[in-house]
């Protein structure tokens, strides 16, 4: 089993689910970074206990199963209201949700996301409907109405 799919299986062991995994490197530290986010949009946030939660059950793992050669700190936390959407897993986990999409022909689109079938994106705008492959995505985030 990947490290990925062992740290997913400890996400949904405490009801969240795994929005990505990733190793960025901040004032010359390395971080090991684990997004979760609500498995369902309409059980609330991500609450600290949960995170610090999820730090203790992950970090054994990482004792044993390094993300990185060297130093690093592990960082457990929720994945946000508004954030990058990089993969169709992202806009997958992303449906229900506001967002704002660039397109490699320079088109760009608000709107809520309605769908994901295959690779194909779907969308509902203010203009209505529209749907685009996922290939075609330049930059995707969601974003909040305040």
């Amino acid at each position: 089993m990947s490290l990925e799919k062992e740290i997913e299986t400890l996400v949904e062991s405490v009801g969240l689910a795994l929005y990505d995994i990733g190793i960025v490197n901040e004032n010359a530290e390395t971080i090991f970074r684990v997004s979760v986010m609500p498995k369902d949009k309409t059980q609330g946030g991500v609450d600290m206990d949960k995170c610090v939660e999820l730090t203790h059950l992950i970090s054994p793992m990482l004792d044993v199963t390094p993300p990185v050669g060297g130093d690093y700190r592990l960082e457990v936390g929720t994945s946000g209201v508004e954030r990058k959407i990089t993969t169709l897993s992202h806009f997958e986990k992303s449906i229900g949700e506001l967002v704002k999409v660039k397109l490699k022909d320079k088109l760009s689109y608000e709107g809520r996301l309605v769908g994901v079938e295959a690779n194909t994106i779907k969308l509902e705008t203010k203009e209505g409907a529209v749907e685009f492959p996922f290939e075609s995505v330049v930059k995707a985030r969601t974003y909040f109405e305040w």
